[in-house]
């Protein structure tokens, strides 16, 4: 093995962490937007995960925002259709989507924005096994909820927070109504093998995240929605066609040409965005149509 190659796989081996969770490494305090620079009310929750880890969280729910009012002839009561649990991609911290908190509060549903340990102002240091204690956290705090358990629950997730919704989607299949997942992966492993120089040393990721491997394990009847920036330029975008592919054939058992077991249709959805990049595709024209029509089929009629 050559002088660059052992730099190389070293650097791969012992670098993942800081690779892989950039942003956890960063010296802090980073600037975390509040809801309320939105005019939006919120709770500053802190949850407890298994292993001990202090998660600072914010949950907004929808009855809460006195910014949001509804014509009375619609009859509606201004109550919540469904909570959504937001997963941040891996630069981020949770702060980095109260604007997407806000679009989805405005869809009538509660928004629980979940910091991963060594994020934001929450402790510990990441890896995933990690993240997946500290989305199930998160998963059974709603479900703890007696307000927020009544509704359905869906995983919304991008980038590495994608990875992470697929995971505790596959880990809790009567918990979760739905899934949204943008500009995420097969695997982390996918991921590095199409890097230049470190691509042949992708078998050695201990940070696996395998989304594709996963996907099967969530059921038929839970609705999937992907939404995918053509022009990606971190996570080509074959990896959200290879999700889709393998999401299709989820549930058909034998035979990957089986209609569903269900009514023979799938309430699965792709949407590509011609112009997207992997950190601006929720500023494309459409993208939150389309999240509100895929919200719409999943909680109920709106009335």
């Amino acid at each position: 093995m050559t002088t660059s190659s052992i730099f190389l796989s070293n650097l791969l081996w012992f670098g993942q962490p800081y690779l892989v969770y950039p942003s956890a490494f960063l010296p802090r305090p980073r600037l975390i937007k509040s809801p309320e620079e939105l005019g939006l009310s919120y709770s500053d929750l802190r949850l407890m995960t298994s292993d001990g880890a202090v998660l600072h969280c914010y949950l907004l729910r929808h009855e809460e925002q006195s910014s949001l009012h509804y014509e009375a002839e619609d009859g509606s009561d201004g109550r919540a259709l469904g909570t959504v649990i937001m997963f941040h991609g891996n630069g981020s911290n949770y702060g980095d989507g109260i604007y997407a908190a806000s679009k989805l509060l405005a869809m009538r549903v509660n928004v629980l924005m979940l910091s991963y340990r060594g994020y934001g102002r929450s402790e510990g240091i990441p890896s995933e096994i990690g993240l997946r204690l500290d989305a199930q956290a998160a998963l059974d705090y709603v479900g703890s909820d007696t307000e927020l358990s009544a509704r359905p629950t869906i995983l919304y997730g991008t980038s590495l927070g994608g990875a992470v919704a697929i995971d505790l989607a596959s880990r809790n299949p009567s918990m979760v109504s739905a899934l949204m997942i943008e500009n995420t992966f097969t695997s982390i492993a996918d991921v590095v093998h199409g890097l230049p120089l470190l691509g042949p040393f992708s078998f050695l990721c201990t940070q696996k995240w395998e989304s594709a491997a996963k996907v099967p394990l969530i059921p038929r009847t839970t609705p999937i929605l992907m939404l995918s920036g053509t022009r990606d330029e971190v996570v080509p975008k074959a990896h959200m066609e290879a999700l889709w592919a393998v999401a299709q054939r989820r549930g058909r058992g034998d035979n990957p040409n089986s209609e569903s077991e269900l009514d023979g249709t799938t309430h699965d959805r792709f949407e590509s965005f011609a112009n997207g990049l992997h950190c601006d595709t929720i500023t494309c024209p459409g993208y939150w149509d389309k999240i509100g029509e895929f919200l719409g089929s999943v909680t109920g009629p709106r009335g």
